[in-house]
């Protein structure tokens, strides 16, 4: 199944997009992240059919959501290493658009640092594949791929996300502290949103609000909810700000 978590705009206290994050809803073991299942399938050679499935199911709920009149929302998905080098990726999502009949906007693709840095040239042509489908791409996890910057301005990607493992500290580490202002320097330099993960307290969202970081998602805002659960909270949480 999936959840959802909501990524908040800084510049208009809206939320604007939601992360589809994959559950297994396991008879026994109850709902089950992640961490526990993805590199079984990743052995059993499931791991791209899973990935399609992911981005068709969270197409279809932003055109179910749309349906119920819920606009202005982007839907962000992960793509795993392997789908990122499978030939039929682009038709995959160009046919997933088509089918729920979203435009290109809708959709954000996110990549970790470290898949982007395994095959620079490959993942740039990929990307740029993708980013003529008129998607949005980003960068998760960043700050712990080691990247290389002179391949970082060549990849066409549009926002940065910056890992949680920099977040989780900034109150009290001063070495993470730098990491973030360093990132949120770097990455409107070169003209990239910045997105903040792992948002948790009040004391972290006003420091990375007075860094300039564009979008923040995180417990302090909501954690992954269930496709009801975050439509509810949409609808409330942008109808206070409006």
């Amino acid at each position: 199944i999936l959840h959802y978590q909501p990524q908040l705009d800084l510049a208009n206290d809206r939320i604007i997009a939601v992360e589809a994050l994959v559950r297994w809803q396991h008879p026994e073991m109850g709902l089950v992240t992640p961490d526990r299942f993805i590199h079984v399938a990743e052995e059993m050679g499931l791991i791209v059919p899973l990935g399609e499935w992911v981005l068709d199911q969270a197409c279809a709920q932003l055109r179910a959501w749309r349906d119920m009149g819920l606009s202005g929302i982007r839907m962000c998905v992960n793509l795993s290493a392997r789908q990122l080098q499978e030939p039929s990726l682009h038709d995959s999502v160009q046919g997933s658009l088509e089918r729920h009949g979203l435009d290109a906007v809708d959709l954000e693709l996110e990549i970790t640092e470290s898949m982007a840095m395994s095959n620079p040239a490959e993942t740039i042509s990929r990307l740029k594949a993708l980013e003529a489908l008129g998607v949005t791409l980003a960068i998760d996890d960043f700050g712990t791929g080691y990247s290389s910057l002179s391949y970082l301005k060549l990849l066409p990607i549009h926002r940065l996300k910056l890992d949680r493992s920099f977040v989780g500290d900034i109150e009290t580490d001063p070495e993470d502290a730098s990491i973030c202002r360093a990132t949120a320097s770097l990455s409107h330099d070169l003209g990239l949103t910045l997105v903040a993960e792992g948002v948790e307290t009040e004391a972290q969202f006003s420091f990375l609000k007075d860094l300039g970081c564009d979008l923040l998602q995180g417990y302090w805002l909501a954690r992954p909810l269930p496709a009801n659960e975050a439509y509810e909270l949409i609808l409330r949480y942008n109808a206070m700000t409006r």
